[in-house]
Protein backbone atom coordinates (compact mmCIF):
# COMPACT_ATOMS: atom_id res chain seq x y z
CA UNK A 1 0.00 0.00 0.00
CA UNK A 2 1.33 3.18 -0.70
CA UNK A 3 0.20 6.09 1.93
CA UNK A 4 0.94 9.77 1.27
CA UNK A 5 0.99 12.48 3.62
CA UNK A 6 0.53 16.11 2.07
CA UNK A 7 0.71 19.24 4.74
CA UNK A 8 0.03 22.53 2.98
CA UNK A 9 1.97 25.01 4.63
CA UNK A 10 1.56 29.14 3.57
CA UNK A 11 -0.33 27.40 0.35
CA UNK A 12 2.70 24.72 -0.55
CA UNK A 13 2.14 21.56 -0.55
CA UNK A 14 4.70 19.01 0.74
CA UNK A 15 4.45 15.42 -0.09
CA UNK A 16 5.88 12.40 1.08
CA UNK A 17 5.79 9.06 0.09
CA UNK A 18 5.89 5.46 2.37
CA UNK A 19 5.96 2.46 0.54
CA UNK A 20 4.47 -0.52 2.35
CA UNK A 21 5.10 -4.09 0.82
CA UNK A 22 1.26 -4.47 -0.34
CA UNK A 23 2.38 -3.41 -3.36
CA UNK A 24 0.93 -0.62 -5.89
CA UNK A 25 -2.44 0.91 -5.40
CA UNK A 26 -4.33 3.62 -6.42
CA UNK A 27 -3.14 7.16 -4.79
CA UNK A 28 -3.65 10.78 -5.45
CA UNK A 29 -1.50 12.68 -7.57
CA UNK A 30 0.25 15.53 -7.19
CA UNK A 31 -2.71 17.51 -8.98
CA UNK A 32 -5.40 16.02 -6.83
CA UNK A 33 -3.30 16.84 -4.10
CA UNK A 34 -3.06 20.37 -5.04
CA UNK A 35 -6.48 21.11 -5.99
CA UNK A 36 -7.64 19.74 -2.48
CA UNK A 37 -5.17 21.91 -1.18
CA UNK A 38 -6.74 24.70 -2.98
CA UNK A 39 -10.31 23.48 -2.07
CA UNK A 40 -9.25 23.33 1.94
CA UNK A 41 -7.61 26.81 1.79
CA UNK A 42 -10.58 28.19 -0.24
CA UNK A 43 -13.25 27.25 2.76
CA UNK A 44 -10.47 28.51 5.60
CA UNK A 45 -9.95 24.85 6.92
CA UNK A 46 -6.75 25.03 8.63
CA UNK A 47 -6.48 21.07 8.96
CA UNK A 48 -7.67 18.31 6.86
CA UNK A 49 -7.82 14.54 7.21
CA UNK A 50 -8.77 11.74 4.82
CA UNK A 51 -8.15 8.26 5.09
CA UNK A 52 -9.38 4.80 3.49
CA UNK A 53 -7.99 1.69 3.14
CA UNK A 54 -6.03 2.84 0.47
CA UNK A 55 -4.16 5.93 1.48
CA UNK A 56 -4.27 9.08 4.04
CA UNK A 57 -4.05 12.79 3.42
CA UNK A 58 -3.76 15.42 5.58
CA UNK A 59 -3.22 18.72 5.36
CA UNK A 60 -2.31 21.30 7.49
CA UNK A 61 -2.08 24.85 7.14
CA UNK A 62 0.00 26.45 9.52
CA UNK A 63 -1.47 30.02 10.28
CA UNK A 64 1.07 32.84 11.70
CA UNK A 65 -0.37 35.02 14.54
CA UNK A 66 1.61 38.38 14.27
CA UNK A 67 0.90 40.61 17.05
CA UNK A 68 0.39 44.08 16.28
CA UNK A 69 2.15 46.39 18.65
CA UNK A 70 0.02 48.28 20.67
CA UNK A 71 0.49 51.84 21.90
CA UNK A 72 -1.23 54.30 24.38
CA UNK A 73 -1.43 57.76 24.10
CA UNK A 74 -1.03 59.85 27.00
CA UNK A 75 -4.49 61.45 27.14
CA UNK A 76 -4.20 64.97 28.27
CA UNK A 77 -6.54 65.44 31.25
CA UNK A 78 -7.75 68.75 32.23
CA UNK A 79 -7.62 69.52 36.09
CA UNK A 80 -11.42 68.93 37.78
CA UNK A 81 -13.44 72.50 37.73
CA UNK A 82 -12.32 74.65 41.18
CA UNK A 83 -15.11 73.71 43.74
CA UNK A 84 -16.37 75.16 46.50
CA UNK A 85 -14.82 73.80 49.92
CA UNK A 86 -16.91 71.32 51.22
CA UNK A 87 -17.95 71.27 55.06
CA UNK A 88 -16.82 67.96 56.48
CA UNK A 89 -20.09 66.49 57.94
CA UNK A 90 -19.93 65.11 61.60
CA UNK A 91 -20.23 61.16 60.94
CA UNK A 92 -21.65 60.58 64.62
CA UNK A 93 -24.17 63.26 64.03
CA UNK A 94 -25.87 60.88 61.49
CA UNK A 95 -28.96 58.49 62.17
CA UNK A 96 -28.62 54.90 61.51
CA UNK A 97 -29.54 54.71 57.57
CA UNK A 98 -30.41 51.16 58.42
CA UNK A 99 -34.37 51.06 60.08
CA UNK A 100 -32.94 47.16 61.11
CA UNK A 101 -30.20 48.42 62.73
CA UNK A 102 -31.38 47.77 66.24
CA UNK A 103 -32.89 44.30 65.39
CA UNK A 104 -32.00 40.28 66.19
CA UNK A 105 -32.05 38.52 62.76
CA UNK A 106 -32.66 35.10 62.45
CA UNK A 107 -30.48 33.55 59.52
CA UNK A 108 -30.96 30.67 57.25
CA UNK A 109 -28.40 28.30 58.73
CA UNK A 110 -28.86 26.24 55.17
CA UNK A 111 -29.83 26.99 51.71
CA UNK A 112 -33.02 25.97 50.52
CA UNK A 113 -36.75 26.82 50.37
CA UNK A 114 -38.63 28.92 52.87
CA UNK A 115 -41.73 27.88 54.13
CA UNK A 116 -43.45 30.56 56.67
CA UNK A 117 -46.52 27.53 57.67
CA UNK A 118 -46.01 23.68 58.44
CA UNK A 119 -48.42 23.26 55.00
CA UNK A 120 -50.38 25.02 52.51
CA UNK A 121 -53.76 25.09 54.32
CA UNK A 122 -51.99 25.87 57.78
CA UNK A 123 -51.57 29.23 59.57
CA UNK A 124 -47.96 30.95 59.43
CA UNK A 125 -45.75 30.09 62.48
CA UNK A 126 -45.31 33.69 63.34
CA UNK A 127 -46.43 37.44 61.16
CA UNK A 128 -45.14 40.67 61.99
CA UNK A 129 -45.98 41.34 65.95
CA UNK A 130 -45.70 38.00 67.03
CA UNK A 131 -43.98 37.25 70.28
CA UNK A 132 -41.49 34.67 70.23
CA UNK A 133 -39.62 32.93 73.13
CA UNK A 134 -35.89 31.20 72.18
CA UNK A 135 -37.75 27.92 71.57
CA UNK A 136 -40.43 28.59 69.29
CA UNK A 137 -40.53 27.19 65.75
CA UNK A 138 -40.94 30.35 63.20
CA UNK A 139 -40.08 29.03 59.95
CA UNK A 140 -39.72 25.84 58.08
CA UNK A 141 -36.32 25.80 55.42
CA UNK A 142 -36.88 22.09 53.25
CA UNK A 143 -33.24 21.41 51.84
CA UNK A 144 -33.22 18.24 49.61
CA UNK A 145 -36.66 17.14 50.41
CA UNK A 146 -36.46 17.16 54.37
CA UNK A 147 -37.75 19.68 56.36
CA UNK A 148 -35.92 21.96 59.08
CA UNK A 149 -37.85 23.73 61.71
CA UNK A 150 -36.06 27.07 62.20
CA UNK A 151 -36.46 28.48 65.96
CA UNK A 152 -36.26 31.94 66.84
CA UNK A 153 -33.05 31.49 69.51
CA UNK A 154 -33.77 35.18 71.07
CA UNK A 155 -37.14 36.38 73.11
CA UNK A 156 -38.82 39.31 71.78
CA UNK A 157 -41.39 40.28 68.69
CA UNK A 158 -41.09 39.58 64.84
CA UNK A 159 -40.97 43.22 63.62
CA UNK A 160 -40.11 42.36 60.08
CA UNK A 161 -39.97 39.27 57.54
CA UNK A 162 -37.77 39.56 54.84
CA UNK A 163 -38.51 36.46 52.45
CA UNK A 164 -41.63 35.45 50.87
CA UNK A 165 -43.68 32.25 51.33
CA UNK A 166 -42.08 29.50 48.93
CA UNK A 167 -38.84 31.51 48.07
CA UNK A 168 -35.59 29.82 48.07
CA UNK A 169 -32.95 31.29 50.45
CA UNK A 170 -28.83 30.75 51.19
CA UNK A 171 -27.07 30.41 54.44
CA UNK A 172 -27.11 33.32 56.41
CA UNK A 173 -29.69 34.98 54.69
CA UNK A 174 -31.81 37.06 57.12
CA UNK A 175 -35.53 35.51 57.59
CA UNK A 176 -36.63 37.40 60.47
CA UNK A 177 -36.20 40.75 62.37
CA UNK A 178 -36.38 40.32 66.31
CA UNK A 179 -36.65 43.34 68.50
CA UNK A 180 -35.41 42.21 71.86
Amino acid sequence: MSETSATAKDDQVHEKKHDKKRGDEPSFNMDELQALAALVNEHGFTDFEFENENIRVRLSKATVVAAAPTQTAAVPVAPPPAQAPVEPVSVEAKEPSDPDAGLHKITSPIVGTFYRSPGPDKAPYVTEGSSVSADTTVCIVEAMKLMNEIQAEVSGEIVKIYVQNGQPVEYGQPLFGVRK
